[in-house]
């Protein structure tokens, strides 16, 4: 059954050291993995490998995505602004994340692709109504939230994190974003001090900006 191919990726992921929280953990058994992948691989859907999705995309294989979801920390009542929402997976386990009071702001400029997570974030009706979908660039963010943003993450490698990104972020707030094979994380301290960690290893699809 889905549950029990669900506790066996759960399994694996925690014997790796990567899934380290209770509520990730929850979060993968609420947003099942296979309801966002194209039907041709759901039997492949909890291997712990990236899928392509279509457009030349991927969904991020589940250790990667949970070992940045650990980093982003995201909780109950944040606002998060989601880059490159691709199958809507993350999206989902970051609705479940912020809780009823929280939000998530998911872009996503290849418009099939939005197309696809917005259909498949359909299926868990209680988690797609903690997300809007964005079908463009997140390079401009989010003016109207400008400072109320606690959390920012990408899916896809940037070059040269957006600016409007910082700006919007929380004093407090947390970045993780994929650059150069390795994985990020930015705290904001005050309005232009950043502390940054780096988690080498990492290959992501690249951050497409039309």
């Amino acid at each position: 059954t889905m549950a029990q191919i669900t506790d066996e990726l759960i399994r694996e992921l925690k014997k790796s050291g990567v899934l380290r929280s209770k509520r990730i953990e929850d979060a993968l058994r609420a947003a099942p993995r296979e309801l966002f992948v194209p039907e041709s691989l759901r039997e492949q859907a909890y291997r712990d490998e990236a899928l392509p999705i279509g457009g030349g995309q991927t969904i991020s294989q589940p250790y990667t995505v949970v070992f940045m979801l650990e980093l982003l920390a995201a909780g109950k009542g944040h606002v998060v602004l989601e880059a490159g929402s691709g199958s809507g997976w993350q999206s989902a386990l970051l609705a479940y994340l912020v809780g009823p009071s929280g939000h998530v702001h998911a872009f996503e400029i290849m418009p099939e692709l939005c197309a696809f997570g917005t259909d498949n974030l359909a299926r868990l009706p209680e988690l797609a109504q903690r997300v809007t979908m964005h079908c463009r660039s997140a390079t401009a963010g989010l003016p109207e939230l400008s400072g109320a943003i606690d959390r920012i993450v990408s899916a896809a490698d940037v070059d040269r994190v957006p600016a409007a990104w910082r700006e919007q972020m929380k004093i407090g707030g947390i970045m993780v974003y994929p650059s150069g094979n390795s994985l990020w994380r930015e705290k904001k301290n005050a309005p232009n001090k950043f502390e940054k960690e780096e988690f080498p290893g990492f290959a992501f699809v690249p951050y497409v900006d039309l």
